[in-house]
């Protein structure tokens, strides 16, 4: 069993160290809306990532593997969300430019409920079908022979969102760290461009995927 565990820690920070729809978001929100915003989306992530092992225990996730249809509308529903939050960070860094131009020191975000950064990071995670296959075909393959299988695979998904959230912890101290430098008009605008592009490019890759 302990060895099984540090396998599996060890393949879940591999894992977590691969960039996603989920990093996108907790670093904007880090970025643009502080820390507690940051921190509110990846609980709502990690949330998401415990739904899903709990899917996957209970066996709910298999229809992704055995449904197109299941697969092919949870992809184009999580593809329309990641390119409508490209859109909205592309047209925020639009409006900042005409106060950047008329020398004024800019204007803060407006502040972001953490019930609503946490939502965001749930409907992100949620909205992504590859966590869910992912969680079906990686979480039961480090089930030991003749243990109970519902209480191992809830035990792997809680150690990997802890494992998680230590990576995106520290990705939100970072960008903490460097919040003043961040928060001012021209760079936070180049910030929004970029986040903006990076989710569109992901919700157009992910909506081209095929399973």
């Amino acid at each position: 069993m302990i060895q099984m565990l540090f396998a599996f820690a060890g393949a879940a920070i591999v894992v977590a160290l691969i960039p996603g729809p989920s990093t996108a978001v907790i670093v904007r929100q880090s970025v643009t809306a502080g820390r507690r915003a940051g921190v509110a989306a990846m609980l709502g992530n990690e949330t998401g990532i415990v739904l899903w092992g709990l899917a996957a225990a209970f066996g709910l996730t298999a229809l992704l593997l055995a449904s197109r249809i299941a697969y092919d509308t949870i992809r184009v529903a999580g593809a329309v969300f990641l390119v409508w939050m490209g859109v909205r960070a592309l047209w925020s860094a639009r409006r900042r430019r005409p106060v950047e131009r008329a020398g004024e020191p800019g204007v803060r975000a407006a502040p972001v409920s953490r019930w609503r950064a946490y939502r965001l990071g749930l409907l992100t995670n949620a909205a992504n079908p590859k966590a869910g296959v992912f969680a079906v075909s990686f979480l039961p393959q480090f089930v030991p022979h003749g243990a109970p299988v519902l209480p191992v695979l809830v035990a792997l998904s809680l150690v990997w969102a802890l494992i998680d959230m230590v990576w995106y912890l520290s990705l939100i101290w970072l960008a903490g760290r460097a919040g003043r430098a961040l928060g001012r008009p021209a760079v936070r605008r180049r910030l929004e461009q970029l986040s903006g592009v990076v989710l569109v490019g992901l919700g157009l890759r992910l909506a081209a995927e095929s399973r």
